[in-house]
């Protein structure tokens, strides 16, 4: 059974980093394309970043572009997020996803999901 575990959230003072994983088994993702969502208490779950099962491409909201950066270790069918110059507003459940067919922001268009993991950003 495809299973993705998050792991690496937690309390971070604004400013602070963090660097999230997504381990995937049960099944080879490394030709799927993969992706960070995330979702704020009381809104919708909203993208963060994207790479491509290549590696070669990368994608980010607008709000965290310069400071999350996505990448994937095939090796280790492990992707990561990594998060500096937090802040507040970042604060979130984030779940990593994966795409068999598409490379979009899309999180309908994904097949497989994690449980999530909690990041909160202190002012």
């Amino acid at each position: 059974q495809a299973q993705l575990v998050e792991s690496g959230g937690g309390l971070v003072q604004a400013g602070g980093s963090l660097r999230l994983s997504c381990a995937a088994s049960g099944r080879t993702f490394s030709t799927y394309n993969m992706g960070w969502f995330r979702q704020a208490l009381g809104k919708e779950r909203e993208f963060v970043a994207l790479i491509s099962w290549t590696g070669s491409s990368t994608d980010y909201a607008d709000s965290v572009k310069g400071r999350f950066t996505i990448s994937r270790d095939i090796a280790k069918n492990t992707v990561y997020l990594q998060m500096n110059s937090l802040k507040p507003e970042d604060t979130a459940i984030y779940y990593c996803a994966a795409a068999v067919q598409f490379y979009t922001e899309n999180p309908n268009k994904y097949d497989y999901w994690g449980q999530g993991t909690r990041v909160t950003v202190s002012s």
